[in-house]
């Protein structure tokens, strides 16, 4: 089993008088691999614009 390896980023903002921290965490991948993750996030994006773009009109 391979140990998947993640890019931190943290910033603090004020949300309603209050101090809260956000955490966003990206999978560090391969270039071949992440391209083709994104390709396939991309294509499913396109079939639910495709599929909702005609209501609400």
């Amino acid at each position: 089993m391979q140990v998947q390896k993640y890019h931190k980023e943290t910033k603090t903002v004020l949300f309603q008088g209050r101090q809260v921290v956000i955490e966003n965490l990206t999978p560090m991948l391969p270039p071949k691999l992440r391209e083709q993750r994104k390709k396939e996030i991309e294509e499913r994006l396109f079939e639910v614009f495709v599929k909702y773009q005609g209501k609400g009109r």
